[in-house]
């Protein structure tokens, strides 16, 4: 919003009316002074003449008037004169006609001998003539005026600056730019009221700040061990819900279930600092070789069990990753105490897209159960031995693969409404399916992670956003909102955010109806490189979502920080919401720490009325799943 200064503005103009109405009433008076004085001026020429032709009947002087009056009448510019006496007319005079503008005075000389006299003057002003002189000093006060109330205004806008900026910074305060009022400060006056709104919006600053470690120490007591720091035996839960539907899987992967056996022993023998101090190197080291698989779960299930989830990977990648992960374990210095070559064990399950989510725990306690059997420091994986071959692809098949769909132009949108409380759409969700030389679609958890391996995502990511863009363009649809997801491969490639901002530009009418979702954790890691990128999609005009909230234990200050405008929480809070008071507590912490700003909170993944209705109830305001609608292809 442009500044107008309306302070300034109103303050000058009502500085300015009050001088000319003042300078209005001085020339009225002066004017009117100048009309009195010369009325009296014509009074006191008609008294004398009046003096005058009395004490000439009085005196009886010799001489008649005729020898001497008329000069004086001259000298006066009387136009008519009339001396009478009962109606007999002694003298008479007739000067210059001076028009209609002229005034006749009627006097009594004497009313004795009934003397009576009529004198017609002309009009006081008629005579009046400005000199030279009078014109100059006349514009020299005129101009000296004008020199003084534009000082005067120059001066007065100099001493209500302080106060404009003082309204600029309450107006930043207002719109909730308090990022932006904080780091202007400007020069406000008075200066004690700039100070002080300066130190409220730091205090304001470090009260966001205290209520985002607030929400992550909730967060933390949920979610997390006390100890280990890594997610509890209630995360690991929420989590594997999340990665299935209906008690079916929705993707590949592994589950491992690591058991320290004897660390009791350890700890009777070395004491509880030992043994925490094991712990805790081989949570730093697991946490390391889990970071180069996206999406992971690391979680400790029990007092000497931990538990690793890794979804998309291959049986070949798992059994290579189970090999790592005891390799870290047999790296750890142990005390001396007995057994100690029979100390870690691990057990796998590999799982594929449709297996019952249950058994999962159940196949990997017996796939550690024969780890144990065995006698020694050891892994065993339990494989039922049917891989599906699509997930079997190689690198270079997929890259083949994706590569000539990228070419035939096979990657097709689907949408899924957001609804909000009152049951409208408020936008649809773009998800990305591709068609195999067959014509069955696959799903992104299965493409995507092969795509983001090879280095694709950016060519995907921009041939689906120019489909969107094109169905936004249509006159069918001039009011729908599309939601599409960015990566971080493409929000790091110079060519793709280059085709993104001149997109864009092009469509600048279509900005508005567009939001871009981009994952939690890669804000997370990777805040400081994305604020740019991701300030330049808001001045394009587009919105701003971030997605999968609550699937890491983090803090929630980045959502002011990134000017997110929606966020969407991970539909492992989501699942039976009602039936978890935990979730509820975190849920409520989020949306609280959000109190006064404009973002708008959604939940993904709602599959029944009674989640729907609690998350309601918490204030999350708009919802997706497949309680609303299944993804449609857009045509």
């Amino acid at each position: 919003m442009k500044f107008t200064r309306m302070l300034t503005t109103k303050l000058t103009s009502f500085w300015l009316m009050s001088l000319a109405a003042i300078a209005g009433v001085l020339l009225l008076s002066a004017l009117m002074g100048v009309v009195q004085l010369s009325y009296q001026l014509q009074q006191q020429r008609v008294a004398e003449l009046q003096s005058i032709m009395l004490t000439h009947y009085q005196s009886k002087a010799p001489a008649p008037l005729s020898a001497w009056l008329p000069a004086v009448l001259q000298a006066y510019h009387v136009v008519d004169i009339r001396v009478t006496r009962q109606g007999q007319e002694l003298y008479g005079y007739q000067g210059a006609p001076s028009g209609a503008h002229s005034l006749t005075y009627e006097r009594s000389l004497d009313k004795a001998s009934d003397l009576h006299m009529s004198l017609t003057l002309p009009h006081p002003l008629l005579h009046y003539r400005v000199s030279t002189a009078e014109l100059l000093l006349l514009s020299i006060g005129l101009l000296a005026v004008i020199g003084f109330i534009r000082f005067g205004y120059v001066w007065f806008s100099r001493q209500l600056e302080g106060v404009e900026a003082l309204a600029v910074r309450s107006r930043l305060i207002l719109q909730g730019k308090h990022e932006q009022a904080r780091a202007n400060p400007g020069k406000g006056k008075p200066r004690l009221i700039n100070r002080a709104l300066t130190r409220l919006l730091e205090d304001l600053q470090d009260a966001q700040k205290e209520r985002g470690r607030f929400d992550k120490f909730i967060r933390s007591n949920t979610f997390l061990d006390a100890q280990t720091r890594i997610g509890n035996r209630l995360f690991l839960n929420n989590r594997l819900d999340a990665l299935s539907y209906h008690q079916a899987m929705v993707a590949h992967g592994v589950i491992y279930l690591l058991e320290l056996d004897d660390i009791d022993l350890l700890q009777q023998a070395k004491g509880e600092g030992a043994a925490l101090e094991l712990l805790n190197a081989m949570v730093t080291g697991i946490n390391q070789l889990l970071h180069n698989f996206p999406n992971s779960i690391f979680a400790r299930r029990s007092y000497n069990q931990l538990a690793m989830v890794v979804p998309q990977i291959s049986l070949a990648e798992a059994d290579q990753l189970a090999s790592q992960l005891l390799k870290i374990c047999l790296s750890q210095p142990l005390a001396d105490i007995e057994n100690r070559d029979n100390f870690f064990h691990l057990g796998g399950a590999y799982f594929r897209a449709g297996d019952n989510a249950a058994q999962l725990l159940d196949e990997a306690a017996m796939a550690l159960r024969a780890a144990q059997l065995q006698g020694s420091n050891n892994w065993f994986m339990y494989d039922k031995g049917a891989i599906d071959a699509e997930f079997a692809k190689g690198s270079v098949r997929w890259r083949s693969f994706l590569e000539n769909a990228l070419v035939q132009r096979r990657f097709y949108p689907f949408s899924q409404p957001i609804k909000d409380c009152d049951g409208a759409v408020h936008h649809q969700e773009i998800f990305t399916r591709v068609r195999d030389n067959h014509g069955a679609l696959i799903r992104g958890t299965l493409f995507i992670p092969m795509a983001n391996k090879c280095g694709l995502m950016p060519q995907i990511e921009r041939q689906m956003l120019s489909r969107v863009l094109q169905l936004l363009a249509r006159a069918d649809n001039p009011k729908q909102v599309y939601s599409v997801n960015l990566s971080f491969d493409s929000l790091m490639s110079r060519a793709f955010t280059k085709w993104l901002k001149t997109s864009l530009l092009e469509y600048r009418h279509l900005a508005a109806r567009l939001i871009f979702e981009i994952s939690e954790d890669i804000v997370i890691q990777h805040q400081a490189v994305l604020l740019p990128k991701l300030e330049m999609i808001r001045k394009m005009g587009a919105r701003l979502c971030v997605d999968h909230v609550g699937q890491q234990v983090v803090g929630t200050y980045y959502i002011r920080e990134c000017h997110f405008d929606m966020i969407k929480l991970h539909r492992s809070i989501v699942r039976n919401i009602h039936l978890r008071p935990e979730n509820q507590l975190f849920i409520r912490s989020l949306i609280g720490g959000l109190y006064r700003t404009e973002v708008q909170v959604c939940a993904e993944g709602v599959e029944a009325l009674e989640e729907w209705q609690t998350l309601q109830i918490l204030g999350v305001g708009m919802a997706q799943g497949v309680f609303f609608s299944d993804p449609i292809e857009l045509s």
